[in-house]
């Protein structure tokens, strides 16, 4: 098989996978500070993308589209958590995961409800690729590549560098004895909301960059990033970045032998691998946020 070939598929699987890690570091962050796994990551992602198509009619390029996508989810975000997952926390987890599937349905409703079933765009300037050797690169793909780059870093800076970081981990190690001590885990909670609400339109927005702007593509990212959740460990932000890669760089390799429909059903086999083998993930001794 052609050597050429298979590097830009890698190189093509790193930029999904980024994109991934995103969506799956949103679920980690949920789901280790609020303990459920939350459901309409997804399609807050959608919302995030479909809200950047607004940025153009304004005057707005790329870096304008992401932050706008990056607002309405971040929004949406914490409206969810106002109006439905904070009534539910004194109930039994399962009972969030259930309301999140019902967030994620009301969002991709109205969205649907007003623009439609139709795949659009971003109408951003058409570039020649750069090559490097083998490897041609979309400009795109280097922006795509920069901006999950830069978001990772500042989202483990802000747990690990940062006093709200700080009180973020000790809540997601023990709420009970971290309200104890002092920490307002409700100031937690609505930050951790954002940061969720912020990453998800982050990841919206590149895969719309990346690919098109679609109701359904909250769905396609939430599997591969549930996936990688689950496979770098669930409430390990680390592992869930390298989860996301994995996941991304093994679907795209696996294009040449199972085609790009099915390419999808890859990284799940990954994933049954994972959980045959290590049930609890590839992180399990740094669990949770820290």
């Amino acid at each position: 098989m052609d050597s050429t070939y298979l590097l830009n598929l890698a190189f093509n699987g790193l930029v999904l996978g980024l994109i991934v890690a995103l969506a799956a570091l949103s679920i980690t962050l949920v789901f280790g500070i609020a303990r459920f796994p939350n459901a309409a990551t997804g399609d807050l992602a959608t919302a995030g993308a479909f809200a950047g198509l607004l940025a153009p009619a304004i005057g707005g390029g790329s870096l304008a589209i992401i932050l706008m996508g990056m607002a309405l989810s971040a929004v949406l975000s914490v409206a969810a958590y106002f109006l439905v997952f904070r009534a539910l926390a004194s109930k039994p987890p399962v009972s969030s995961l259930i309301a999140s599937i019902g967030v994620a349905f009301l969002v991709r409703a109205v969205l649907t409800f007003f623009l439609g079933h139709d795949q659009q765009v971003y109408p951003l300037p058409i570039t020649r690729a750069m090559v490097f050797g083998p490897l041609r690169v979309q400009p795109t793909d280097l922006m795509v590549i920069g901006a999950a780059i830069l978001a990772l870093a500042a989202v483990f800076a802000t747990l690990h560098l940062t006093p709200i970081g700080k009180r973020m981990r000790a809540v997601a190690d023990n709420a009970d004895l971290a309200r104890a001590g002092g920490i307002n885990a409700n100031r937690v909670l609505l930050v951790m909301w954002i940061m969720a609400g912020l990453l998800s339109g982050l990841a919206g927005t590149l895969l719309g960059i990346k690919t098109v702007v679609s109701p359904e593509m909250g769905w396609d990212l939430l599997l591969p990033a549930f996936a990688a959740t689950i496979l770098g460990t669930i409430g390990n932000p680390i592992g869930a970045v390298l989860g996301g890669l994995l996941i991304g760089m093994t679907q795209e390799l696996s294009t040449p032998f199972v085609g790009f429909t099915y390419k999808i059903a890859v990284g799940f086999l990954v994933l049954l691998l994972t959980l045959l083998i290590r049930p609890q993930g590839l992180f399990s001794k740094n669990a949770l946020v820290r």
